[in-house]
């Protein structure tokens, strides 16, 4: 086991950023043209990235699976982006950004890296603004700010339910002035299938064309990897089904650590699963706990009633309501973190206070009619309706609330053909975001050198749960704001070094290894499909790796995921030919690496004996049944060097140090 060199600058926590910029090398424009920048996953991070180094002179490669940038996933991150301006004067700053964000962390996050993360992101609104992002704005103009889980202060900017697609067209645009002026060749429908490592340093990747099936070997000086994250290891979660970890992983299995793959966000307010044949979940947008209520029925006669369709969450009387993060979070009621509303629900549910007629009675109530009237009594004092009737404070209740969530309502409404405007909402927690992933230092670098890591594929900046808001907020800052600063410090190095040949020993290896790889799955003719191992790989995830883990359990995880990946190598058919348009053969690639992650996963909760954030050990609660660290023994970043075996991977820790925030427990009561 061996300690990792974070590369945190010295001095004062406020002024780290501001001296490393002051000192790191710089290269001057004519030799950023000599130099080349691949970067894999045009989402956030990495759109921002390569728009920014493109105008920064780099010639960069830019790659995504999808059609175009456009349909990255970070168009489904609906509520809002945080930052820390103190448009509402309600307290906020820099130091409270970042102090939420490490408490919500669970005490789990690198300081430094928060603290910086926190420092620019005002500079993102203002560069999104610039850009032309329709955030919304108050009647006076000014851009309008919101409250999200885990925070006293109203510090996220936000589009309506769209936020993410109207950032992500944000850094789409500065892309494709890049890509009209050459500075970005874009190579969509492209997925990279290895790292290529040249005397130790990443010097290119290999990646299949997906449409013709071709192999194609592009090289560059460095390498970077904004690939998202792994929440479909679940089979079901809240991410794109195409949303995958084999960038990561295949990078990972050349060297770099992975980190903390337990810590995986389980979000609160998911449209609940319906049957055995659903492919994925819906998420409804965390903004909609700023005025919607969660509750389930007090009475269990009740919650059975409302299971078997014979009462209406309507007929339940306010006095007959249960509404658990209010009564026990009084403090933040339904905005505590995502970590403690999700457990929170499952309590109920497993008590028996469930509301949905499935398998597992699983689901709770998320209300507006609170809201609703609210606003409209406030709306018919400023139209000047003197004893408004109850319908038309409804009507003008309903309009308010339209203006704000509309487009959630209306999928909500699409999915489910319920109105919930008139009858709440069913919601219950599903996988969303890995806060785990490969382990970058200060600069975003990997422990392989000219490797680098952003967004929601590295590890760095929100510990064991993510505050809502919180991953646009760090993909936009590592893309336009540090990314670009930390990489010219390494490619200072190559500025003589001329462009990377790709007909070499170690790019005919990386190929010959891709191609046998795809042989072996398009000739094995098995008798299974790919997803009847992915279904399996998931039902052992959530059932023994998910929202509650225990020591027995995640050890039979560990011994089955690893005879599912057997089984998957000798039983798995992929119909089809590898030169050729065939999503079977991207997906069984893509199973193949959740194969193995899956079985780290399970690994790294088995060796965490505490619980914090996203990651719950049930032998770890306290009295209250709330997630207990312990701070003597696990007060580190667990990084996973591989070895062959995932179960059998190195661990090395990275010792995290507090020297601004006081180490202590969690409340939000």
């Amino acid at each position: 086991m061996a300690s990792l060199d974070s590369k945190t600058p010295q001095g004062a926590l406020a002024d780290k950023w501001t001296n490393y910029k002051n000192n790191i090398r710089l290269v001057n424009p004519a030799n950023k043209r000599k130099i080349d920048v691949i970067i894999v996953g045009t989402g956030l991070a990495g759109g921002s990235a390569a728009a920014t180094l493109a105008e920064l002179g780099y010639n960069v490669k830019a790659f995504c699976y999808q059609d175009s940038p456009r349909r990255a996933h970070s168009i489904a991150a609906q509520g809002g982006i945080n930052a820390a301006k103190n448009y509402q004067g309600d307290g906020d700053s820099v130091y409270r950004l970042f102090y939420d964000t490490i408490k919500g962390g669970d005490y789990r996050s690198r300081e430094a890296n928060v603290y910086r993360l926190a420092e620019v992101s005002a500079n993102i609104i203002d560069q999104c603004v610039a850009q032309g992002v329709p955030f919304a704005r108050d009647y006076g103009g000014l851009l309008d700010n919101r409250s999200f889980g885990g925070v006293l202060v109203s510090r996220t900017f936000y589009a309506k339910g769209q936020t993410g697609q109207q950032l992500l067209l944000g850094a789409y645009s500065a892309m494709n002035r890049q890509i009209a002026k050459g500075k970005i060749t874009m190579y969509n429908r492209h997925e990279m299938l290895d790292v290529v490592l040249v005397d130790g340093k990443a010097r290119g990747i290999i990646a299949r064309n997906l449409i013709t099936g071709e192999i194609e070997r592009h090289s560059a000086h460095a390498v970077v990897i904004a690939s998202g994250g792994y929440g479909n290891v679940f089979f079901l979660s809240t991410n794109a089904m195409g949303s995958n970890a084999t960038a990561a992983w295949k990078i990972h299995k050349r060297g770099a650590y992975f980190a903390n793959p337990c810590y995986t966000q389980i979000h609160p307010t998911c449209i609940p699963v319906h049957g055995d044949q659903q492919s994925k979940l819906t998420l409804m947008s965390e903004s909609l706990r700023n005025d919607g209520r969660i509750w389930v029925p007090k009475k269990l006669e009740d919650a059975k009633a409302v299971r078997e369709g014979k009462l209406k969450p309507t007929d339940i009387a306010e006095e007959d309501r249960d509404y658990y993060l209010e009564r026990r979070y009084p403090s933040f009621g339904n905005l505590v973190p995502r970590d403690v509303a999700s457990r929170a629900a499952k309590e109920r549910c497993d008590a028996g206070f469930g509301i949905i007629n499935n398998s597992t009675n699983e689901g709770v109530f998320l209300d507006f009619s609170s809201a609703i009237e609210r606003y409209g009594k406030e709306q018919a004092h400023i139209q000047g309706v003197h004893n408004p009737s109850r319908e038309k404070i409804l009507q003008l209740g309903e309009e308010v609330v339209a203006s704000k969530y509309g487009n959630l309502f209306d999928m909500y409404q699409q999915i489910t053909d319920d109105n919930p405007y008139k009858t709440p909402m069913k919601i219950y927690p599903a996988v969303h975001y890995t806060m785990g992933g490969i382990w970058v230092d200060y600069n975003l670098m990997t422990t392989v050198p000219g490797l680098y890591a952003i967004g929601e594929a590295n590890f760095s900046d929100h510990g064991a749960n993510r505050l809502g808001a919180s991953a646009l907020m760090q993909g936009l800052a590592d893309g336009y704001f540090v990314l670009p600063y930390t990489i010219g410090d390494y490619l200072a190095d190559d500025i003589r070094t001329g462009p990377i040949p790709t007909n070499t020993p170690e790019f005919d290896a990386a190929e010959k290894h891709v191609t046998d790889r795809i042989s072996q799955l398009i000739n094995n003719n098995g008798k299974h499909s790919v997803d009847y191992f992915h279904k399996k790989l998931g039902h052992i995830m959530w059932n023994k790796v998910g929202m509650a883990r225990n020591a027995q359990g995640l050890s039979e995880a560990i011994h089955e995921i690893a005879e599912l990946r057997e089984q998957f190598w000798k039983e798995v058919r992929v119909p089809g030919v590898p030169n050729e348009f065939n999503q079977e053969l991207e997906k069984a690639g893509r199973v193949a690496d959740f194969l193995e992650l899956g079985e780290l996963f399970a690994r790294d909760a088995l060796e965490r004996n505490e619980s914090c954030g996203g990651h719950f050990r049930e032998e770890y609660r306290t009295e209250e049944g709330e997630a207990r660290r312990d701070d003597e023994h696990f007060t580190y970043v667990a990084a996973w060097e591989y070895t062959g075996k995932p179960s059998e991977a190195i661990l090395h820790k990275e010792d995290l140090k507090f020297d601004n925030v006081e180490l202590k427990t969690r409340s939000y009561k």
